[in-house]
């Protein structure tokens, strides 16, 4: 096994410096321009110890992995990761654009040696400015997902936005019209650096809506029930006037640590289910729970977690199991294939779902919505409705992975049920 990742390491490490030594390259070309020795010399040293940064970050990564899932060192991990992602796209761009004109270069002088091109001395003469100028062009878009990756650790992760939408509905009862739900989706808790005050002004955020009631669908934790230690006091602040409901997602269930003893698993799930409950929530397990309001009720619906792809655990019909009367029903399912796999085959109303982070990278201005994660999910993010049916899909309160979210900003949704 280590054989292996020293291999891994290896070829890695040669990627990277191959990488880099190109990039050093437009950096020289870039510090031809700068009268000053000494600030020559200033950013080229510059240029490697950031890289050798980068590298040590990345041995500490490999080397150090088992203890990611520990909470105490899950935030500097993702930290990590987000840097040497920054550092890679920025490289890849600069790279494309500084190459281009040696991929000119060099071709001509295939071709001239291949078809005894005439050469002409014009040409040459234009290659360094055209080269420095494409290098400078490389540079300045390479600045771009540099400025991206650090705006997104520093502020985009912790930038709650609120996201209101309002759906009607024939079916819905008189008494429900009005109804202002709050869904949150993908706390991730153990990412949060412990304390952070961004958790509860997102708390506060909530509880400024005045929620009707509270659904919250899955993924509490990334791995570990310990992760929420420190957080329930700050969680079971949200109020709701009919009740805070949950269910599980794909990463509370502890599938992802290599756990050595099955009993350590079955009591870290059932640690994870009880911090759902100690924080206020009615965690839902392939069941449902009625509301009722001046005589008239609608039914609340959860389901554990069912992804393509991922566990299928979730029993769908054991939630439906005596709604049938309820004329208006809402589901909270984590992963949001499920909808289109089964829940539109029934006659529940909306599905509230997370899951995707949308990817926690994406581009959503008007006229345009996109991110790399709708080639796996075609329904990501937003508000989805075939017939009478709707899907939402909540981009997420946590992160996961790298420490950033770049377009992406982690939601509070606000859905407020009307009687059409």
């Amino acid at each position: 096994m280590k054989e292996r990742v020293v291999i891994f390491v290896s070829v890695v490490f040669v990627i990277l410096f191959l990488l880099d030594l190109y990039s050093f390259k437009g950096v020289k070309l870039l510090a031809e321009d700068i009268s000053k020795k000494s600030t020559q010399g200033l950013l080229l040293k510059g240029y490697w110890v950031f890289n050798v940064f980068i590298y040590l970050l990345f041995v500490a990564e490999v080397f150090l992995f088992e203890k990611y899932r520990v909470p105490g060192y899950t935030p500097y991990f993702f930290i990590a990761n987000a840097l040497i992602m920054m550092s890679i796209f920025s490289k890849l761009i600069f790279v494309l654009f500084h190459g281009a004109n040696d991929l000119v270069y060099w071709t001509k002088m295939i071709g001239e040696y291949l078809f005894s091109a005439p050469k002409v001395d014009e040409e040459t003469a234009t290659k360094i400015s055209r080269g420095k100028f494409l290098t400078y062009v490389g540079a300045g878009l390479a600045a771009v997902p540099a400025g991206a990756f650090l705006y997104g650790m520093l502020k985009g992760r912790y930038d709650f936005r609120v996201i209101k939408k309002t759906l009607s509905f024939d079916n819905l009862p008189k008494a429900f019209d009005g109804l202002k739900v709050v869904q949150i989706s993908d706390i991730h808790i153990g990412s949060f650096p412990k304390g952070h005050p961004s958790v509860q002004r997102a708390v506060e955020q909530i509880n400024e809506l005045e929620p009707d009631v509270i659904l919250f669908t899955g993924d509490l934790v990334n791995n570990l029930a310990i992760e929420t230690d420190g957080w329930v006091d700050v969680m079971k602040q949200m109020k709701a006037k009919y009740g805070k409901y949950s269910i599980l997602g794909n990463h509370d269930y502890g599938m992802y640590v290599p756990w050595e003893n099955k009993n350590d698993q079955i009591a870290n799930f059932d640690a994870v289910k009880q911090a759902n409950r100690d924080m206020g929530f009615d965690l839902l397990l392939d069941e449902n729970r009625v509301l009722e309001k001046d005589g008239e009720r609608i039914g609340i619906l959860g389901v554990e977690n069912w992804g393509e792809g991922f566990l299928k655990k979730g029993d769908l019909n054991k939630a439906l199991s005596g709604t049938e009367g309820l004329p208006f029903k809402m589901l909270l399912s984590h992963d949001p294939s499920h909808w289109d796999a089964q829940v539109r085959d029934t006659d529940i109303d909306v599905t509230l779902s997370g899951h995707t982070h949308g990817m926690q990278f994406g581009i959503e201005i008007p006229g345009i919505k996109w991110s790399p994660v709708k080639y796996r999910y075609p329904r990501w993010a937003g508000l989805y409705q075939e017939g009478k049916q709707f899907l939402y899909v909540n981009r997420g309160f946590g992160y996961h992975a790298y420490a950033g979210r770049i377009g992406m900003a982690p939601e509070i949704t606000e859905l407020t049920l009307t009687k059409a």
